[in-house]
């Protein structure tokens, strides 16, 4: 991943790692200064701000891609199928694109399960 380091003080390792650190736990500049003075490097809170603010638009840019589809129309269908010789019910949550986003199975209805009048 070459994000353009050049002319930074520090290892793009360091950069990347402050800058998952703060991305992915909710972390303070100050915490992750005290984090890193612990591994006995000298990095300023305000220098990790800058990184942020610097490489996290495009670090957002590059992993669009690995990012779930976030919907939000979907379906659900029911369909009775045989399983193993034994006759179950199969419900799928559809997405607008028509690609299934979860699946149950179950021997008895879901109304039935949770006993809700009106069902079979």
């Amino acid at each position: 991943m070459s994000l353009a380091f050049k002319g930074r003080h520090f290892a793009p390792d360091i950069i990347l790692l402050c800058m998952r650190w703060y991305c992915r736990y909710a972390l303070s500049y100050r915490d992750l200064e005290e984090m890193m003075a612990e591994r006995h490097l000298s990095v300023d809170h305000t220098t990790i701000y800058r990184w942020v603010q610097h490489y996290a638009p495009e670090l957002d840019r590059r992993v669009q891609w690995c990012k779930p589809l976030q919907t939000k129309t979907w379906y659900v269908d029911e369909t009775y199928v045989k399983v193993r010789g034994e006759w179950m019910y199969l419900y799928r949550s559809i997405g607008d694109g028509g690609e299934t986003l979860d699946f149950c199975c179950c021997p008895r209805m879901i109304g039935q399960i949770r006993g809700i009048a009106g069902t079979r």
